[in-house]
């Protein structure tokens, strides 16, 4: 017990002050007792996790983003982080970016990346993925894979993170709508408005 509380004590001592604390977009897992959950895919749970209203295979995710939300190489928690096809993961992957520990780990939770106990489909919450880029610019990762207890092997390509916070489409309609409008109508409408 006294090793458990001083490798607890050196972990946490490692993070840095800058972190920022992971992200509970779950409720804890139901009580052992409790039926295991069904086989879970990682689209609809990522889907789900962070609001990103995005459809199809997980390889398709990058391109259905533009114009719709803004995509980026910096993590920030509440991302979706979007890996390209490699190996046998021929349709791609996406995790949701719940923790931003240093400028090269951050903690996902996902699903259908690990089997766990035997059994695909799982749901892992705030597991390390490192990025392993030579740029150190996102495009390649290592992630927590739960039979070894450690980091994969594997240096798994990305194409980015997609922001959950605005759509790109609506508002940029918007603006436009409202620059085509004259200036005295906007104010017009403006002061009923407030009448």
């Amino acid at each position: 017990m006294r090793g458990l509380s001083i490798a607890i004590a050196v972990a946490l001592w490692a993070v840095p002050a800058h972190a920022e604390a992971p992200l509970n977009l779950l409720p804890d897992a139901p009580a052992a007792t409790a039926e295991l959950p069904p086989y879970l895919q990682c689209v609809p749970f990522a889907r789900q996790v962070t609001g990103i209203q995005l459809y199809g295979d997980a390889r398709t995710w990058w391109d259905q983003a533009q114009g719709r939300y803004a995509r980026g190489h910096t993590p920030q928690v509440g991302a979706v982080m979007a890996f390209r096809p490699h190996g046998n993961m021929k349709l791609g992957h996406v995790a949701a970016v719940t923790g931003v520990l240093d400028s090269r780990t951050v903690l996902l939770t996902h699903a259908n990346w690990s089997p766990i106990e035997g059994r695909r489909g799982q749901i892992e919450r705030n597991v390390r993925a490192v990025d392993v880029s030579p740029a150190n610019d996102w495009s390649e990762v290592r992630v927590w894979y739960d039979p070894i207890g450690d980091l994969g092997t594997t240096a798994w390509p990305v194409e980015g993170f997609i922001y959950p916070a605005a759509e790109a489409a609506p508002r940029t309609q918007i603006v436009r709508e409202e620059a085509q409008r004259p200036r005295r109508d906007v104010i017009a409408e403006i002061i009923r408005a407030n009448s």
